[in-house]
């Protein structure tokens, strides 16, 4: 009787409708727009986006691209469901009570809300047309970068629970000539390598199942030019990354219309989730931009977000640190780490992290294969504690910070022997360690209450801890959970992140001031719903600088320099055994946060004062590398054998710049490049940084230049042996 009422009330609502002007529903940033149309109780439509319009208003008489209103099935819809005559990949598909498995949803009202000077929301409701379920599509524009994001929430009325198949957090279709996707993969110490394809009719799918550790060999991040391959400053280009910390699907489904339909959201995977009534379902965000002048402005316009909404201090510089962890591993004692905080305050280090094996007792911490999940301080290793370490270093003038892997458990441990019910299983099969360790299950609250008291446990160890390395070292396999009935473990996959974040908002409400690095094994957490919660990020557990090279370059295409953890490391590389100079290894590491990792006792010769004097170079150059404009000017990728990137001030008064030689090339051979994001107008001193020997690879050192100059003609460079390097500083007068 009541779902007669209903459909009564939808039918007077729909012959209200008749003849109605379309509802234009625009979404806008300082120089982007989207626009849907809309009429009550019929499909919303997904008209446009791209640079921002004069107005909006010929949408209303017109379908999609053109396309007269009659053929409006054919327009892409605003969020399309599985029903009707949609048969592409739907963007959401539930099981009703009943049983159906198809929902229609048709428009009901939008709503505006200026949630800031910069930010306004507008949340467009949907609803099926039969059944009593809601979808409310929410879009957060934020003028003053250039972003979007796009999420939905789901929530019904029906009598029982109903199943969401696969829910996504943005659906975009795109129509031009041809389309050229940037994607990104690699596998533990080659993350972010950059893939660039010409799409052809299909569907192409990027996607993790891997629930932890989700970023490592793909990310949820991508590029889309339009008619040509993505250049740095011309072109078309789309750009989306996935703010979700676990398994995620990207599909790009090139139609038999010409038209590309952009899928993003959770991976559906073993994930579907009864939905009880009243229930709210809320998807990961997604975070969009658009630039008409090439890839460049893609890269700035999430790195100026990311700063002021997906960082935790994103307004503070990040200090220069000394990581335990290559210098050390777990063979140490109280006196190999004070005279390793001896060496970092003497270089100008200003901080000191100790990292992996400082706790456990009855399973002490001495290697990979004993001791996580009990964090109390090893008394062998470290009879006067933590407390002590921190107040040395405190003592030297630096800060202190610790290494903790909270998520994870040792078989070889007490916490496993008290709580088996704790760890992630699939019933009665054996549960297989990976790195010897097994997942805790954030699913759990108990899980979730022991995970946040550990971290502060380990804080309240010193008052002088202002800084943890959070680690994740392996994913999820043989899926199960012993909190979740039986009859809902496919819920794990949403609600294991969701507890991980549950864990991060309790710690930041606590522990506002704290600095955190995202790490896990390197790069496999590397996404903005983690990051938002960090302070930095550790891209790879690779340090070797030529292949930094290309990981920072992947990772900075999405994630600012400012939260890009970049290391000096000892020679040969411990991971790859490549011998590099150390100039090389400072002059890549300073393209990011500066740090090393490395027993400073290892430098021999002049490397222990380059090492002092390179130190010194990033602190005066580190404002402009960490919240300036990023302009890259030669790909690693390119085949000419250089890499070339520059930082620009946003007051345009400074610049550094950064260039690689990443083979032999002939003697004949010199580098050479155009400067980008200068002032036209202004006269800038160039100054070669970091030399070694006094040696400076531009003939120009010390010379004035016009913007104007440097940005049409450029400038040359010696630097044409394996591991030459420059970095220049480029100051206006």
């Amino acid at each position: 009787m009541k779902r007669r009422i209903l459909n009564f009330l939808l039918l007077l609502f729909a012959v209200g409708a008749l003849g109605q002007t379309p509802e234009i529903i625009g979404i806008e940033t300082k120089d982007m727009a989207m626009v849907f149309t809309a009429k009550p109780n019929e499909m919303a439509t997904f008209q446009y986006w791209g640079s921002k319009l004069n107005a909006n208003a010929e949408f209303a008489s017109r379908g999609f691209k053109g396309q007269p209103d009659t053929q409006q099935d054919a327009a892409p819809q605003l969020f399309p469901a599985y029903g009707g005559r949609h048969y592409l990949n739907p963007a959401l598909r539930v099981t009703h009570e009943d049983g159906v498995i198809t929902t229609e949803l048709v428009y009901v009202s939008s709503q505006k809300t200026q949630l800031d000077e910069n930010r306004t929301e507008t949340v467009i409701k949907l609803k099926d047309k039969l059944y009593p379920l809601f979808v409310d599509v929410h879009f957060i524009a934020y003028k003053a970068e250039n972003i979007i994001s796009e999420y939905v929430t789901v929530f019904h009325s029906e009598k029982k629970p109903i199943v969401i198949a696969n829910i996504a957090s943005s659906y975009i279709p795109l129509h031009a000539d041809s389309y050229y996707l940037t994607h990104f993969y690699g596998t533990w110490a080659h993350e972010m390598q950059m893939k660039e394809e010409k799409l052809t009719p299909g569907t192409k799918t990027i996607e993790s199942k891997k629930g932890v550790r989700a970023t490592q060999s793909e990310n949820p991040s991508f590029l889309l030019s339009l008619n040509n391959p993505a250049s740095e400053n011309v072109g078309e280009v789309y750009g989306g990354s996935l703010a979700w910390s676990g398994n995620y699907n990207l599909s790009f489904e090139f139609d038999e219309s010409g038209v590309l339909n952009v899928m993003s959201g959770m991976n559906p995977f073993a994930a579907e989730y009864q939905l009880k009534p009243g229930q709210i379902f809320k998807t990961p965000e997604m975070i969009l931009t658009y630039s008409s002048t090439g890839k460049g402005q893609i890269s700035r316009n999430f790195h100026d977000w990311s700063r002021r909404y997906a960082l935790a201090h994103g307004d503070k510089l990040n200090p220069i640190l000394l990581n335990s962890w290559e210098g050390a591993y777990f063979s140490f004692n109280e006196k190999t780490l004070t005279d390793m905080i001896d060496n970092a305050a003497n270089f100008g280090i200003e901080m000191f992290v100790l990292d992996d094996g400082w706790f456990g007792n009855a399973y002490p911490r001495n290697g990979d294969n004993a001791g996580l999940g009990d964090w109390q301080v090893n008394a062998k290793k470290l009879p006067r504690g933590i407390n002590y370490l921190a107040d040395y270093a405190v003592s030297k003038g630096i800060r202190f910070g610790i290494w903790i892997e909270p998520e994870m458990v040792n078989p070889e441990s007490d916490l496993a022997k008290k709580h088996p019910e704790w760890i992630v299983k699939s019933g009665k099969r054996d549960i297989l360690p990976m790195r010897n360790q097994w997942l805790l299950d954030l699913s759990n609250p108990q899980v979730q209450d022991f995970v946040a008291k550990t971290f502060d446990d380990v804080l309240a160890m010193s008052p002088n801890i202002t800084y943890i390395k959070w680690d994740a070292n392996r994913h999820v396999d043989n899926v199960g959970s012993e909190y979740l009935p039986p009859n809902e473990q496919t819920k794990f996959w949403y609600e294991y992140v969701k507890g991980l974040y549950n864990v991060y908002e309790r710690i930041r409400a606590k522990h506002p001031d704290i600095e955190i690095q995202l790490c896990s094994s390197g790069g496999g957490r590397l996404d903005f719903g983690a990051l938002k919660y960090h302070d930095e990020y550790w891209a790879s557990d690779n340090t070797n600088a030529l292949d930094r090279i290309f990981i920072q370059y992947g990772s900075n295409t999405f994630f600012p320099a400012q939260a890009t953890a970049a290391h000096v490391s000892t020679s040969p590389n411990h991971q790859t055994g490549m011998i590099t100079p150390l100039k090389f290894r400072f002059d890549v590491a300073m393209a990011g946060r500066l740090g090393m990792e490395l027993q400073p006792t290892d430098l021999k010769g002049d490397e222990y004062e380059f090492a002092k004097k390179g130190i010194e170079c990033y602190k005066q150059i580190r404002p402009v590398v960490q919240l300036g404009d990023l302009y890259r000017l030669v790909s690693p990728y390119d085949e000419n054998g250089w890499s070339s990137l520059m930082y620009v001030s946003k007051d345009k008064a400074q610049a550094v710049f950064f260039a690689y030689s990443l083979k032999y090339h002939a003697r004949t051979a010199y580098f050479e490049t155009k400067m980008n994001g200068l002032n036209p107008d202004r006269n800038y001193k160039i100054t070669e940084l970091n030399t070694r020997n006094g040696q400076t690879s531009f003939y120009g050192n010390g010379k004035v230049y016009s913007g104007d100059y440097l940005m049409k003609v450029g400038i040359s460079l010696n630097i044409g042996n394996p591991f030459d390097s420059s970095v220049l500083l480029v100051s206006e007068i």
